[in-house]
């Protein structure tokens, strides 16, 4: 019924580690705009009633697969998983207002109340994932169990030094174009060379292509900060040591979180950047989980 035309989307494929894990979910797609959001659900059969579903969301410029490597821990925990497509990004379609983060809580929740009902969910939100994340327990309380941002921005800290990142659409050789995302990776992204790997730069090159949000600006406010402070639900997060965002800013993060009410927890990633659940994987599932299972 929410089909919606992709024929205009680049073509791309996916790493083999996507496609494998891709084939394990159950897609399903909910109203948004004038095409459908699209959700990847893993843990239907196997997921404990008891625990919260676990709602990720991803980074800007991003999709699903910014969690490739995390999915199958919270899986085999006893977790059911929800992954979305973000309104704007990946194979879902925009949202039908707005271009930043303040316009997806609510086609987000249409579709949370469309696969979960009125069920309260843990909800763990990367980067510009972490401010819709965050929205989204402000505007609709009943539905978050727990709050985890992952490298947020909207804090109203700003990096010492700015990060540029280097155009590259209007390039035509493929290795030029690669010589720039992996020179991006590495200024925002991930902080060990070795860490960005012919994978990473499939993921990252697959999800920018099809970035349909522009002019985002409001990761660069406080508008997380006055969020949380709103929020009635655990607040927790959980940040790699060397994010670009916050290099020595570490202080300055940690009195920013404090001031929510509900803060519980802040949790450091040591040798880890932005994608500090990609770089770091193992580190950030433990930490997650210990999150996840901390009494409310």
């Amino acid at each position: 019924m929410y089909k919606q035309d992709m024929t205009l989307l680049p073509t791309f494929d996916l790493p083999d580690e996507a496609q494998v894990l891709l084939k394990t979910a159950a897609r399903h797609e909910t109203p948004c705009g004038a095409g459908s959001l699209v959700w990847h659900l893993w843990g239907a059969s196997t997921g404990k009633p008891d625990l919260a579903p676990g709602v990720l969301f991803h980074g800007g410029s991003g999709s699903w697969t910014h969690w490739l490597r995390n999915i199958p821990a919270l899986v085999a925990s006893g977790r059911q998983v929800l992954v979305p497509d973000l309104p704007g990004f990946g194979d879902s379609a925009v949202p039908p207002q707005g271009s930043d983060a303040d316009a997806l809580p609510e086609p987000v929740e249409q579709g949370l109340q469309m696969l979960c009902g009125d069920r309260a969910c843990d909800l763990v939100g990367f980067s510009f994932g972490g401010m819709v994340a965050g929205f989204l327990a402000e505007r609709f309380a009943a539905r978050a169990a727990r709050l985890v941002i992952v490298g947020a921005p909207g804090l109203g800290i700003a990096p010492q030094q700015p990060i540029r990142l280097r155009a590259w659409r209007h390039l035509t050789e493929s290795a030029q174009r690669d010589a720039v995302h992996r020179g991006n990776l590495a200024a925002l992204m991930l902080y060990r060379p070795e860490a960005i790997t012919d994978t990473a730069l499939r993921l990252h090159v697959a999800n920018v292509v099809r970035d349909r949000m522009k002019g985002r600006r409001l990761s660069r406010t406080d508008v997380l900060l006055r969020s949380l402070a709103q929020v009635r639900c655990p607040v927790h997060a959980i940040y790699g040591r060397e994010d670009a965002l916050y290099q020595g800013r570490m202080e300055a993060l940690s009195l920013a979180l404090q001031q929510a009410p509900h803060f519980k927890s802040l949790t450091w990633i040591e040798e880890a950047g932005h994608w500090v659940q990609f770089e770091r994987a193992e580190a950030f599932d433990q930490a997650l989980l210990a999150t996840l299972n901390a009494a409310l």
